[in-house]
């Protein structure tokens, strides 16, 4: 018999071209990777309609998954003006898509999610991404942006439901 109920959470890498997203459970049986992909948003001609398609594509995830937490990276230095902008428009559709359906938001740094996944804090993208592969046994993850918002879903169940001592 489990002690505590299992916890399902959906990671997500925002990002201005492709979001990755994933959805991770952890019971005291384990972590177990239940679905994950990323949305193409510079297909679409204005960024209000890349907007649309991922507010539409993170509900049906939410509906299909049923979540309880999201889990994101903090927000960091962008690179030019016009990217943190558009960015942050990114970050506010995942915000609010997660609170519209209920979810408990949780954020945390790139060192923080580097820690929980590799045991390092500095640990480099390419061992974040073999590290995911291990923990969640995916064969292949196919971009670093699932990889990403996955290392976030496994960063928050560790913190939320740590090993047992």
């Amino acid at each position: 018999m489990p002690l505590r109920p299992p916890g399902r959470t959906l990671g997500v890498d925002p990002g201005s071209q492709v979001t990755g997203f994933g959805v991770v459970e952890k019971s005291d049986e384990g972590m177990h990777h239940i679905f994950s992909g990323s949305v193409r948003l510079t297909a679409l001609p204005s960024l209000p309609l890349r907007l649309k398609k991922l507010h539409q594509t993170l509900g049906e995830i939410i509906s299909l998954h049923r979540p309880t937490d999201l889990a994101l990276e903090q927000v960091f230095a962008a690179k030019n003006l016009h990217s943190a902008l558009v960015l942050g428009h990114v970050r506010g559709v995942v915000l609010l898509t997660a609170v519209e359906w209920g979810l408990e938001v949780f954020e945390y740094s790139p060192l923080e999610i580097k820690k929980a996944v590799t045991g390092y804090g500095r640990a480099e993208k390419n061992q974040v991404s073999d590290m995911v592969q291990v923990l969640l046994g995916i064969p292949t993850l196919p971009n670093r942006d699932v990889s990403d918002a996955l290392a976030a879903a496994i960063c928050h169940l560790n913190w939320v439901y740590p090993l047992k001592r």
